[in-house]
């Protein structure tokens, strides 16, 4: 039996993992596609502190050989959590091959962002195609954009970015923005942003990179817009339907925790982009890890 198992390699997991360890605790990672979650396909990160500019799979790499060196030990397959017995706490993990068992998990299996499903679209992520207006607004300082969504999230990547692009226009299906009303207001008034509505993205045009969009307007016509980067905007899947038996979630998925990283089930923690939190960056996913950690390896202490 292993003190903790984390669930799930992107950032929040493996610093989970390196804390626990360095507790002096055994520990097993879980991940079941690449390590470093979506940081791994970053093409470059300029927001991580104390890193002036480094690709996501060197930063990514990085992580894991220092959470490896520390004696984590880790396999491939994702994760169910069962609690097979009430007084001792006894958590059960099993994955598509194997089981394990463990005094406390740490739940860190991030989301996915929703894609528009479009021509285009796969071939130029990384290449003009971004889903972070945070992470990746800098690279087009002083040039033409498009945001595509009409949530809060579509918003305030339209309005972060009108500070550093030289046109941003804002896309959205309908005439209407589903987001808090002051920051409609302040979207109506920014002269740098267009908001084009009743506009359906049809293609990402580009070869090496973004190029424009193609979309249809209500009636169908087809109309090409220049641009240098496509920020979509729709919406973030956590992967958490595993766990909804075990902890809370919210009515979007996310799991229910404060910054304490605490979930509903006593001994069971989360941490990084699947939890409920306003921000999700490498560096706040880094932040819970350290959390989740340091409290996992606690409470198998008070057992």
């Amino acid at each position: 039996m292993y003190d903790v198992i984390v669930i799930g390699g992107g950032p929040a997991g493996l610093t989970s993992a390196l804390y626990v360890a360095r507790a002096g605790k055994s520990v097993m990672l879980l991940e079941q596609n690449a390590f470093g979650g979506q940081m791994a396909t970053a093409p470059k990160i300029e927001n991580f502190p104390g890193v002036d500019s480094v690709d996501g799979a060197t930063l990514a790499n990085n992580m894991f050989e220092q959470a490896i060196a520390h004696g984590v030990e880790f396999d491939m397959g994702s994760g169910a959590v069962a609690l097979v017995n009430e007084p001792t706490r006894h958590f059960v993990v099993t994955t598509e091959y194997s089981e394990y068992q463990a005094k406390s998990v740490i739940i860190a299996s991030g989301v996915s962002h929703k894609h528009l499903g479009v021509e285009g679209e796969s071939e130029l992520i990384g290449r003009g195609v971004c889903f972070c207006a945070v992470c990746d607004g800098s690279f087009y300082k002083d040039k033409p954009v498009v945001v595509v969504g009409d949530g809060n999230s579509a918003v305030q990547y339209a309005l972060y970015l009108a500070t550093i692009c030289s046109q941003v226009t804002l896309m959205t299906w309908s005439t209407k923005l589903f987001c808090d009303e002051e920051i409609a207001k302040r979207l109506k008034s920014n002269d740098k942003i267009e908001w084009v509505q009743n506009a359906t993205v049809r293609e990402i045009v580009g070869d090496d990179h973004v190029t424009g969009v193609a979309y249809a307007d209500e009636i169908g016509a087809i109309t090409y817009h220049d641009c240098d980067a496509v920020f979509v905007a729709i919406g973030q899947i956590p992967h958490n339907e595993a766990f909804s038996g075990l902890v809370e979630l919210d009515e979007r998925g996310y799991i229910v925790a404060g910054e304490d990283c605490k979930t509903s089930c006593d001994g069971l923690f989360v941490a990084g982009d699947c939890r409920t939190k306003g921000i999700r960056q490498c560096a706040t996913a880094v932040g819970d890890g350290a959390v989740a950690g340091f409290s996992a390896s606690m409470y198998v202490d008070k057992l």
